[in-house]
């Protein structure tokens, strides 16, 4: 008797796999859709550095 044998992959494993497939693409568009057009709610504060840096800098 097998205990560690491989599961039966019949058409309901499939289904599955393929929704799984399908919601983690569609959220992956749901969020560059949203990183795209969705502004911050605020602008940063005049007190803090922009987090990019201006000019590019070489590594110590």
């Amino acid at each position: 008797m097998a205990r560690h044998r491989k599961p039966a992959s019949g058409p309901t494993h499939q289904a599955r796999r393929r929704l799984a497939v399908s919601l983690a693409g569609a959220s992956a568009l749901a969020a560059t859709f949203l990183t795209l057009t969705v502004e911050p709610s605020a602008p940063p504060a005049p007190d803090r550095l922009p987090t990019a840096p201006l000019q590019p800098q070489a590594a110590p």
